[in-house]
């Protein structure tokens, strides 16, 4: 059985989520008060909660049915992020311009989707793996190329140049995008009480990111 199907959550309930990134950090304290820290992960991971979208009897039933779907925690699937979900940093409209993906050297045709978080001091480059079918503009350059120049995998991000198109040696490469999050449930039970659910009690859905 394969561990991710390629289908999104309900958007309608995602968009009223709760969650956000989450990193590990080892920190280390010396009796002078000086302390050593090391981040443990090398790329952050997202944690949400569903619960938060679910106010109807009708929403709490697809969530189910998604969930057994899934198989609980077996299975994982594509979760679109409110508050992070394209390549424009401002959430404005996608351009081929908005990430840097990298730098031709006439050889190479395969450029991996990113995303560059920060600039000043330690920027951080978050590989995109389920980029949204059909949002994908590349740039090479400092133009736009037309989509029959490139394909890109949207179950990895991978971008590859069609041949006669691999970029010229110094070339930048660039790419605007919309994306979601590969994530899983981060429970095999769903507790659902349906008297505190119809007093307004949300039922807590825990889902965390996990990595293509």
């Amino acid at each position: 059985m394969t561990p991710f199907h390629d289908i999104l959550f309900p958007l309608d309930i995602a968009l009223k989520s709760a969650g956000g990134p989450e990193r590990r950090t080892e920190i280390v304290s010396f009796g002078s008060g000086r302390e050593e820290r090391n981040a443990r992960w090398a790329h952050s991971r997202r944690r949400y909660d569903a619960g938060y979208g679910i106010r109807t009897l009708a929403a709490l039933q697809t969530v189910v049915a998604f969930f057994e779907e899934r198989r609980g925690r077996l299975h994982g699937f594509r979760w679109r992020d409110r508050l992070d979900q394209t390549s424009n940093m401002a959430g404005g409209a996608i351009s081929p311009d908005d990430q840097g993906i990298g730098i031709g050297d006439g050889a190479t045709a395969a450029f991996q989707l990113m995303k560059t978080y920060g600039s000043a001091f330690a920027p951080y480059q978050r590989p995109i793996t389920k980029p949204v079918d059909g949002s994908v503009r590349i740039g090479v350059g400092g133009n736009e190329i037309a989509t029959s120049a490139f394909s890109c995998d949207v179950t990895t991000g991978l971008v590859t140049f069609a041949s006669g198109h691999i970029p010229a040696a110094g070339a930048a490469i660039t790419a605007g995008f919309q994306f979601d999050v590969p994530v899983r449930f981060d429970t095999d039970y769903l507790e659902v009480d349906l008297s505190a659910f119809a007093a307004g009690a949300i039922p807590k859905i825990p889902l965390v990111e996990i990595r293509i």
